[in-house]
């Protein structure tokens, strides 16, 4: 088993987020951490958060109800691509419209855009991941990607942080100007990019191509 070290110019999974090039809602900027709430319960129920409540009477009775989502679709596809080196189509489709989705909460969240994140309509946010050819990826990847990808998650540490940074003085910036600073909107797209692209390599299993340490489309 071996990292590839060349990087396409295409890598298999993209994301592009249309810059709003205008005036953006003040009252719904000012508000984003809780307008994104009904949405972000929406998602969170999808992503494999879990709510229960359960309540026992003393005499040893008594009851729990608990609710969950499935999340991304991860050990049913090591195993499959281990043992049959298979990657079911509807798996693929479900772990894409799911990233979709979560993409768009989080652009909303973080105030690229200002329009309600569908459920279901691309809108302004596009991303794309492609559909692999299991039988060219290699069977025991699966097991260590998550372990090779561990450069990326420390860079991305301090990526997200500065991300956040920007994400505040773009929310002052917007209350002062009703406008998103280019520079900061893309910095902030090109951490996401990161993000997807390291999902896509150790989580997601559509490519054993080693993502790139870039924030560029």
């Amino acid at each position: 088993m071996s990292v590839t070290p060349s990087v396409p110019s295409t890598y298999p999974a993209s994301l592009n987020i249309d810059y709003p090039d205008r005036s953006l809602n003040r009252l719904t900027s000012f508000f984003r951490i809780f307008t994104v709430i009904p949405i972000g319960i929406i998602l969170g129920f999808l992503t494999n958060a879990s709510f229960s409540w359960s309540e026992h009477a003393r005499a040893g009775g008594g009851w729990e109800i608990a609710l969950g989502g499935a999340g991304f679709l991860v050990a049913p596809l090591i195993l499959m691509i281990l043992f049959r080196q298979k990657y079911p189509k509807w798996w693929f489709d479900w772990n894409l419209a799911l990233a979709k989705f979560s993409y768009r909460v989080s652009a909303y969240f973080l105030l690229l855009r200002d329009e309600y994140p569908s459920t279901d309509e691309e809108q302004a946010v596009h991303l794309e991941l492609t559909y692999p050819d299991a039988q060219k990826l290699s069977r025991g990847m699966p097991l260590v990607k998550w372990f090779l990808a561990i450069p990326h998650y420390i860079v991305l540490f301090f990526l997200i942080i500065a991300a956040l940074v920007c994400w505040v003085i773009a929310w002052f910036a917007i209350l002062f100007t009703t406008r998103y600073p280019k520079g900061l909107f893309d910095f902030i797209v090109g951490v996401l990019r990161w993000v997807l692209r390291v999902e896509a390599y150790a989580f997601l299993l559509i490519t054993d191509i080693y993502p790139p340490f870039s924030l560029e489309a």
